[in-house]
């Protein structure tokens, strides 16, 4: 019976399958020096997801069952995130853009579509930017270019000055700890993109935020417009969770986008 429950598991019976938990599928790969947890799901053109900060693969939970319809779905926990440790003392936006590029070629993927959320919607323009010849086209939703209070909606930057100062000196007891703050200093210093950077991006991008994002309006409508053959997408009655908010029509709309391009 417990095979049995596994199977249909699997398969998308029953319980929801546990993404980032899914010892059936999971398989790591050596990427730049660390060792990088994937798991896939569905066939057709290569898909690949990437998550937002200090989460991990499982952020898709509602997106995967739809996507692996039609596509090769596949699931990463970026570096120093989920179950791809990384001992490393700083963490950029470039080095993590390098591994997911690394994770197709070791994988014999010559070029995936991409769908970031938060990070993981950075992370997706700076493969455009850096590694174009394994973007197909990307769709990036909640993403910001600056670290700095204009790139957010009123509030959002200044919770994240509090902790900073009230944390920006204490001695982490632990490596969680430290990881922790390492993946947060990510957000706080980066990333450190010029508008005119955007320009240099070839393929077809389509960006996305919500109406009541963390991700100021004009930030989003100006990442927008600095990219050439690109779409916006502003999701109405939505916060920075637009793929989980309304997986739905998110679902049907990033497809649509992958689709015609």
């Amino acid at each position: 019976m417990a095979v049995i429950s596994q199977l249909l598991s699997l398969f998308g019976f029953g319980q929801k399958i546990p993404y980032g938990k899914n010892e059936t599928v999971g398989k790591y790969y050596n990427v730049n020096g660390i060792k990088l947890y994937v798991e896939e799901y569905g066939s057709g053109p290569p898909l690949l997801m990437i998550h937002g900060n200090g989460g991990d693969m499982s952020a898709f939970t509602e997106n995967v069952p739809y996507f692996s319809k039609k596509y090769r779905v596949i699931l990463v926990d970026s570096r120093a995130h989920g179950k791809s440790a990384d001992k490393g003392d700083k963490l950029t936006f470039e080095q993590m853009a390098s591994d997911f590029a690394a994770l197709l070629d070791a994988m014999h993927i010559s070029k995936a579509y991409v769908l970031g959320w938060s990070d993981g919607g950075i992370n997706a323009i700076m493969m455009a930017l850096h590694h174009p010849d394994k973007v197909i086209s990307f769709a990036s939703t909640g993403a910001n270019i600056t670290p700095d209070a204009a790139a957010f909606a009123d509030g959002a930057w200044s919770a994240s000055e509090k902790y900073y100062l009230a944390n920006k000196n204490k001695r982490w007891r632990t490596e969680r700890e430290r990881n922790a703050w390492k993946v947060f200093m990510l957000d706080w210093n980066q990333p450190n993109l010029k508008w005119t950077d955007l320009h240099k991006i070839k393929c077809p991008a389509l960006i996305i935020a919500g109406d009541h994002d963390v991700i100021a309006d004009k930030h989003t409508r100006l990442l927008q417009q600095n990219i050439p053959n690109s779409q916006l997408w502003i999701v109405k009655n939505s916060g920075h969770g637009t793929l989980i908010e309304h997986a739905h029509e998110f679902n049907k709309r990033v497809d649509t986008f992958f689709q015609n391009k």
